[in-house]
């Protein structure tokens, strides 16, 4: 068995990773491509590695032979002047002498994988192998479809993609076995057909799309299951690459820098990121993908009508609400307006302690309080302050305030000329019983000096969305936050979600019911796990205090490692630092029993 790597491209998608070097010289995770392939190649004991270069080929080379020259491999150069003029089909050409002489492993050199998946391959029963991939949306290139018996019945071009057929897809992950036999009697004589009618400007997958048009019993699928695998053409494949392989704090940290985008990162579950489990129905997800082109052809309405669809939504004067990009959007709008000292209690959404730059910024420590809201404290921080901001429930710790006690906080700020920010962006979570709403014109029309912002990107299950209101009677106050922002600030399919929210009000509070009834039946669970503290918490998250000498970083970093779970380590938020707290998104029942199951088997 041998192996042979094409490694002539110019990478150009890459830029200054690139620059004068070879594609496989790149860097992932610190350690580089080529390095990463030898090592594999190396576990499955193979004794020959044929490498084609092309762009930076002696530099690969001269790399390849003073780095491993005590390797039990021997190495075979084989170079592509015409790199630069072709396609990898005119570089497996060039290597096919040594394609006929033994059976080979092909691989590609913009690929990083698992090491373990080259010595699974040659270990296959199968002679002749095509490694795939079950199709995900991140996926680009050819794939393939399998008969029942896991061989390859057809080789699908980019361009013959049907996404109503994707989930019968594989992914062609660019790692072959061929026989010997394979090589000489099928595979190079059609190799050289192909390119006296074709050219060497194709790919050498067109080439077995071709043999498996003749005969589908040749080439078994070895489908991958839990291994890693990425292909790199440009800066951004390189970024995830870096995050999937990475190991330790730094992938914890490279995954909790990204904010999201977690679809690119197969079989992680998030319970970081906040979000209703419950809601939306399948009906209305219908219903916006019925209407999913004329959305994406048209402009979106300006301010002004979004304004009327938020009012409409939660039943208030057009003239007392504004849409924004996420409850974000609004919160840093706030940043231009808002003049004097703010108050806030720490710890608390980061958004509210990190924009107010104009401001100076006076807090209440709750962590003197066991981390909860003291009717008290705010009432006489809201003496001492301009404006006052608060979360309820709070932000990560649960904490809620009752509408009777915050009415009488709201009425204190009132009556000394303080501004208040109440932020209500969880509190659709709250038990039936105690859950209530201040976007309601009565109440602003009687508190002038009131603010509500709401995200409806975490309530409504919708972050992609981006959509969030602030409510207020302070009409100049909306107008000047207004003009602070662009017209067209909401996509149309956030306006179209607007327009359509109002047919799905009884789902929205079943949904709310669900996961205020989950996330209490996954609080009793998690306060059966010795070496939790659980936190009462009237959200959709839950505040665990870690006992028995856990810490949070090294939890948070073993659970995604080993596990795909995704936690939020608050061991560098504001009042937790040097202690050991996790907050837990509460997800469906299904996902948080995984996660119970998960943190028991570390007791």
């Amino acid at each position: 068995m041998q192996a042979l790597m094409l490694a002539a491209g110019m990478g150009k998608r890459l830029g200054k990773y690139t620059k004068g070097s070879a594609k496989c010289m790149v860097e992932v995770a610190g350690e580089k491509l080529v390095d990463r392939v030898i090592e594999a190649v190396e576990q499955a004991g193979i004794e020959r590695f044929i490498i084609v270069t092309g762009h930076a080929g002696e530099e690969l080379r001269s790399y390849i032979e003073e780095k491993f020259k005590d390797s039990s491999i021997e190495f075979v150069f084989v170079h592509n002047s015409n790199y630069d003029k072709s396609n990898n089909i005119y570089s497996l050409y060039m290597a096919k002498e040594y394609l006929e002489q033994d059976d080979t492993i092909l691989l590609e050199s913009d690929l990083i994988f698992d090491k373990n998946i080259v010595k699974n391959v040659v270990q296959y029963p199968s002679e002749n192998v095509v490694t795939v991939a079950k199709y995900e949306p991140w996926m680009d290139g050819t794939v393939t479809l399998l008969t029942e018996e896991d061989y390859i019945k057809e080789f699908v071009e980019k361009k013959d993609f049907k996404f109503k057929r994707k989930g019968e897809y594989y992914k062609t992950v660019n790692i072959y076995k061929f026989s010997k036999e394979f090589s000489q009697k099928t595979y190079v004589p059609f190799l050289e057909a192909y390119i006296k009618s074709y050219g060497t400007n194709e790919y050498y997958e067109l080439v077995l799309k071709a043999i498996s048009h003749l005969s589908c019993s040749c080439l078994k699928a070895y489908k991958l299951s839990n291994e890693k695998w990425y292909e790199i053409d440009d800066a951004q494949d390189l970024d995830i690459a870096n995050t999937l392989f990475s190991k330790g704090e730094e992938k914890l940290k490279l995954f909790q820098k990204r904010f999201g985008g977690y679809w690119r990162f197969e079989g992680v579950k998030d319970y970081c990121y906040l979000v209703n489990p419950y809601f939306p129905p399948k009906r209305m997800v219908s219903q916006m993908k019925d209407n999913y082109l004329e959305l994406l052809t048209q402009y979106p309405s300006g301010m002004y009508v979004q304004s009327i669809n938020a009012g409409r939504m939660f039943g208030v004067d057009e003239s007392e609400i504004l849409v924004g990009n996420g409850a974000a959007e609004i919160i840093n709008g706030l940043d231009t307006i808002l003049q004097g000292s703010v108050g806030v209690t720490i710890p608390t959404f980061n958004e509210y302690v990190r924009c107010f730059r104009n401001c100076t910024l006076e807090t209440i420590d709750s962590s003197k309080n066991d981390y909860r809201l003291s009717k008290e404290a705010l009432i006489e921080l809201s003496k001492r302050v301009d404006n006052l901001v608060i979360v309820n429930p709070d932000n990560p710790s649960g904490s809620f305030i009752k509408y009777e006690d915050l009415i009488e906080i709201i009425e204190a700020c009132e009556a000394r000329g303080t501004k208040i920010i109440i932020d209500e962006s969880f509190i659709d979570f709250a038990n039936e019983e105690v859950r209530y709403t201040l976007i309601d014109s009565k109440i602003l029309n009687k508190y002038k000096n009131l603010m509500v912002i709401k995200s409806i990107s975490k309530s409504y299950g919708v972050p992609g969305l981006r959509l969030g209101v602030i409510a207020s009677s302070d009409k100049e106050l909306l107008q000047r936050l207004k003009a602070a922002m662009a017209v067209w600030n909401i996509n149309s399919f956030g306006e179209y979600f607007l327009q359509i929210i109002t047919l799905y009000e009884k789902d929205y509070k079943a949904a709310c019911n669900l996961i205020a009834a989950e996330r209490n039946r996954f609080i009793e669970e998690l306060k059966n796990i010795s070496f939790l503290k659980v936190y009462p918490s009237q959200a959709n998250y839950v505040l665990c205090e870690l006992k028995d000498g856990f810490k949070s970083k090294e939890m948070a970093i073993e659970l995604l490692e080993k596990d795909n779970v995704l936690i939020k380590d608050l061991g560098e938020k504001t009042t937790f630092e040097g202690k050991e707290f996790i907050r837990l998104a509460v997800r469906d029942e299904e996902d948080n029993n995984y996660l119970l199951n998960v943190l028991k088997a570390y007791e």
